[in-house]
């Protein structure tokens, strides 16, 4: 079976869900273009989900995919916290800015019952996961519905564990990818490799169908990781400088300038690992920080500086995700895009 048959599509092309840069109005033109179009949906709440939702199911009438994540949210920490406040400290003296403007903003959700109440209104042709999966009760009423259930896979032992819990096809997420990365069996960056090495490994190890993920932003890309054995793409970075998307003109600056060939995963912004373009902060703290606290923990005191500082008009500490290859980057519809990548 191919992609299309299994997801009802024309085209191999999974624009990747990607939070913060996007709305229904990139996901529902890639969808009307014949790929599948991604809503992220870890960033909403149970009234944004809805509103988002009811927004794209008026813009197209062909399949859709809704993205959650499946992280299991830590308990806060006051020592490491203290920590993390210390070290962006001087950032805060730096742009006139009291710690006591920390506060929680809009976090990152595992997926629950509450959204799947949602979720079951519009009953999307497909679903997909980072991190892992839900509770099997949850996945089980999702796929009741006859929906389609996509995950993340950084590793052949996370696709293999993936497969056995009943998905319908898995994303192999190489290295090159922008934003974050979706292991879940073992965190170790080592154990990170590249596109062109974890797809033929992952198609030899399961014998449901792969979609190939980082580092392809053109119709060549496409045909190559087909060659491997994968049966669809998903495109991110790509998309970022499209009409559609909701990238801010400090982020799209960055995407077209000659640091964008700079890129590296960080936990900074976040405190789980995603690759972005390398900004001051990356510079001057590291990349990756051993104080940083746990995924999603971390943004709460970048948000502050991150807003100063882009009403300044610098992206110094803001969150430029973008994978290694930022070639396909043009400033066109996303429909011409999705098109152009399926040659």
């Amino acid at each position: 079976m191919t992609i299309q048959e299994l997801l009802g599509i024309q085209l191999p092309i999974i624009q990747a869900p990607m939070a913060g840069v996007q709305d229904h109005k990139l996901a529902a033109a890639v969808s009307n273009a014949g790929g599948l179009g991604s809503l992220p949906c870890a960033m909403l709440d149970s009234e944004g989900l809805k509103r988002e939702l009811t927004a794209l199911s008026t813009k197209t009438n062909k399949p859709y995919n809704v993205n959650f994540f499946c992280h299991t949210p830590p308990a806060p920490d006051s020592a490491v916290e203290g920590k993390w406040r210390a070290a962006l400290l001087p950032y805060f003296e730096e742009l006139g800015l009291e710690l006591t403007t920390i506060q929680d903003g809009p976090g990152r959700a595992p997926f629950n019952s509450e959204m799947a109440d949602i979720l079951e209104q519009f009953k999307p042709a497909v679903v997909s996961f980072h991190f892992g999966l839900p509770d099997p009760v949850l996945l089980t009423r999702i796929k009741s519905w006859g929906t389609k259930i996509l995950s993340s896979a950084t590793t052949v032992a996370e696709a293999q564990w993936l497969e056995q819990q009943g998905v319908d096809a898995i994303i192999a997420q190489g290295l090159e990818a922008g934003g974050h990365r979706g292991f879940f069996l073992d965190q170790n960056i080592a154990t990170q490799v590249g596109t062109f090495a974890l797809v033929p490994q992952i198609v030899n190890a399961v014998s449901i169908p792969v979609i190939a993920a980082g580092g392809i932003a053109n119709a060549q890309g496409v045909a190559a990781v087909m060659t491997l054995g994968a049966l669809g793409v998903q495109v991110g970075t790509s998309y970022l400088l499209c009409d559609e998307a909701k990238t801010s003109a400090i982020h799209r600056a960055a995407l077209q300038s000659g640091g964008a060939d700079c890129t590296a995963l960080t936990n900074l912004f976040s405190g789980g690992a995603a690759r972005g373009i390398v900004n001051r902060v990356m510079q001057e703290l590291g990349p990756l920080s051993q104080v940083a606290p746990p995924f999603p923990l971390a943004s709460a005191a970048m948000a502050p500086l991150r807003a100063a500082a882009e009403k300044q008009g610098s992206g110094d500490f803001s969150p430029l995700w973008a994978g290694q290859n930022v070639s396909g980057c043009r400033a066109i519809s996303a429909t011409e895009l999705t098109l152009a990548l399926a040659g």
